[in-house]
């Protein structure tokens, strides 16, 4: 009965400990950003969108996990303004490209973290846009109470299919890229 309560009060230690050294560090929306590219033949647009929550989880100051929740609604255009800015703010939240009325969140999940030294990791998430979820790998580093990351998106995995020239072979120059980037910045 005694080896019983010793490994029993081990364990607890041993949870206690765990529960510890694991910290959940929540995402500054405010300070936290996401800056958008997306190419077309003719030219560019640029603009961000928003964090609805977000956070980091660390584990003696390793990067174990994080979870974040976009604002789809957030979704803006800066390099433009005006007229032209709200036709094409509207045009990014119709259904052939995000869709927010139906799908006002987007998420990314991390599922496999890798170190590769110097506070930068490499990680596998997923990344649900428009109900559809599919991985994507980037590397992240985390500097401080700072972390960014860049990557790119292959809209056409999330049914985003408008002008795509996949889908659209004879569009010419009304082709838009398939990929958009994503510049990353969270403060915590």
């Amino acid at each position: 009965m005694k080896n019983l309560k010793t490994i029993a009060l081990a364990f607890v230690v041993a949870l206690s400990t765990l529960a510890v050294t694991a910290q959940t560090k929540k995402i500054d929306i405010a300070k936290s950003n996401i800056n958008w590219v997306g190419k077309k033949v003719t030219g560019q647009h640029s603009g961000t969108v928003g964090f609805k929550s977000g956070a980091l989880v660390f584990k003696k100051n390793v990067l174990t996990g994080g979870t974040f929740v976009v604002d789809m609604n957030s979704l803006t255009a800066t390099d433009l303004t005006g007229e032209y800015q709200g036709k094409l703010n509207g045009h990014l939240k119709a259904d052939d490209f995000f869709g927010t009325d139906k799908f006002p969140t987007s998420t990314l999940v991390f599922k496999t973290i890798a170190s590769k030294g110097n506070n930068v990791y490499t990680v596998t998430a997923d990344l649900t846009i428009k109900g559809i979820t599919k991985p994507v790998t980037f590397d992240i580093t985390v500097k401080g109470n700072t972390a960014t990351t860049a990557f790119n998106v292959d809209r056409t995995k999330y049914d985003i299919k408008y002008n795509s020239k996949s889908f659209f072979e004879s569009i010419g120059d009304k082709a838009i890229y398939d990929e958009f980037e994503l510049t990353v910045n969270l403060n915590f």
